[in-house]
């Protein structure tokens, strides 16, 4: 799922503005979108093409951060007569507004996703579109990828089916929201129906061996009119919420696998000595890990507000790396398939107003349900979607960790030589002196390095502050 963005405000940010302006330009992020895409967006959004059916009886709603409306996805669950459960699944149609080949598309292909950034965001399609008419806002009739899961009482999928329709939300939800409705049991029932089938989602992930990983996010938030920087822990809401898009996305591949046309995200199972390492960082932060846990078991087991738990699922992000995307046509068989996290073939279908590769795999869904041909102009854009969406998702990774290292800087840059605790979350192998360390407060991640003693991993410690620069964007600390 997209990460959450970033806010910043308050007039003393001015400088920081400035750097984040300068990031961005060494970064050769796209600016305005070209008139001609502007124009070309306006006729869009005046001229979609709509679908026939209308499925605006059912209620759905959205939940999403509060400031969010570039809104991808809306649901709706209901109890089946028959036992089991009923999901409607609205994903944006951005393919109703954008033309093949046409200005919007040769724009996408260029900026390939959304970036964040703490003073704003860089959308991958103009704001008439993203924030508006092909948005999944309440009270809006707007065109979807309606799709209609049937589950049995323990929550496998018994049908699926994708097909165009007119939506209609109800309501904009956010997590915390959610978290309360359900909690307190004023939630009614459609959206009470999230906690029971995610939490049959989560046991389905825990029996095929798949991994969510909990980790705190690092955020820069607004306070008292200026900026700050916090940690959250995800909500039980947050993860049942992540079902649904995970349950659509292996569906979405197992559509295009029967029809031999498709794009997978795929990661390939770690290799062993990345998980010896893990070994190693769980005794160094004092997690018991039993030789016959498995590595999923214990990630399950683990609580992202304690310290070291934090750490540990931060280490476990490693495991990640490597993910990338699998196309395959005329029936191939691809190689790899399978995403290990998820532990079943998986593929992004579920954001398309912020990341290019969904508006495909969604078409070619679309078309599998319907034992249609996928579009001509699907197919041909597959050979080169993964390196366009490599190229942006590096992308996209480099604007958020420099983004945060400037703020970083920022709040710390009058704080040069005092003394801060600390948990050693990271030592480099190669390099025992030199590690990462987690603040509790304020909420940094830094680099710091020893001259004396190689770093305890997982242990708390005092460290000093010895750099702050907002203009390098780094910020370094050392073992009183």
């Amino acid at each position: 799922m997209p990460r959450r963005q970033m806010h910043m405000t308050g007039a003393d940010g001015a400088a920081l503005r400035a750097a984040l302006r300068e990031l961005r330009t060494e970064l050769g992020v796209p600016s305005e979108f070209p008139a001609a895409v502007l124009a070309d967006a306006e006729h869009a959004a005046a001229h979609p093409r709509l679908p026939d059916l209308d499925s605006t009886d059912i209620p759905l709603f959205t939940i999403d951060p509060p400031s969010s409306v570039d809104l991808d996805q809306a649901m709706h669950l209901a109890k089946r007569a028959s036992g089991g459960y009923r999901v409607h699944y609205a994903i944006a149609d951005v393919a109703a507004f954008v033309t093949p080949g046409g200005p919007l598309d040769t724009e996408a292909h260029r900026r390939v996703t959304t970036l964040y950034f703490p003073d704003g965001r860089v959308p991958l399609h103009p704001a008439v579109l993203s924030e508006d008419a092909a948005s999944l806002l309440p009270d809006r009739t707007r065109p979807a990828l309606l799709w209609r899961f049937d589950l049995d009482p323990d929550g496998r999928v018994e049908t699926v089916d994708v097909r165009r329709a007119l939506v209609r939300s109800r309501a904009k939800l956010d997590y915390d929201r959610v978290q309360k409705a359900i909690d307190t049991g004023t939630a009614e029932e459609p959206l009470a129906l999230l906690k029971d089938v995610g939490r049959l989602r989560e046991a389905l992930e825990q029996e095929r061996g798949g991994i969510s990983l909990n980790v705190p996010e690092q955020e820069v938030v607004e306070h008292d009119g200026t900026y700050s920087l916090a940690y959250r822990a995800p909500l039980p809401a947050d993860g049942w919420n992540a079902q649904i898009s995970l349950m659509t996305g292996m569906a979405a591949a197992d559509l295009m696998l029967a029809t031999g046309t498709g794009i997978l995200r795929t990661l390939p199972s770690a290799p062993d000595g990345a998980v010896g390492r893990l070994r190693r960082a769980a005794k160094a932060l004092r997690i018991d890990w039993p030789h016959h846990v498995p590595y999923a078991e214990l990630v399950r087991s683990l609580d992202p507000h304690r310290p070291a738990h934090a750490a540990f699922l931060q280490e476990c992000t490693a495991l990640l790396r490597g993910a990338g995307y699998t196309v395959f046509t005329g029936g191939e068989t691809p190689d790899p398939a399978i995403h290990a996290a998820v532990a079943a073939p998986y593929a992004h279908c579920t954001a398309p107003l912020r990341r290019l590769a969904d508006r495909y795999a969604g078409e070619l869904c679309v078309a599998a349900v319907a034992g249609a041909e996928p579009p001509r102009w699907a197919v041909a854009a597959l050979d080169t979607l993964p390196r366009e969406m490599a190229d942006g998702t590096r992308l996209a990774n480099t604007a958020e960790r420099e983004s945060v290292d400037l703020v970083e800087a920022a709040v710390l840059k009058d704080r040069v030589g005092q003394t801060f605790e600390a948990t050693v979350i990271d030592v480099d192998e190669r390099e025992p002196l030199a590690g990462i360390v987690h603040l509790e407060d304020p909420a940094v991640v830094g680099r710091v390095e020893s001259t004396a003693r190689a770093l305890p991993l997982g242990d708390r410690i005092r460290v000093r502050l010895t750099q702050a620069d907002p203009g390098t964007s780094k910020i370094l600390f050392a073992p009183v």
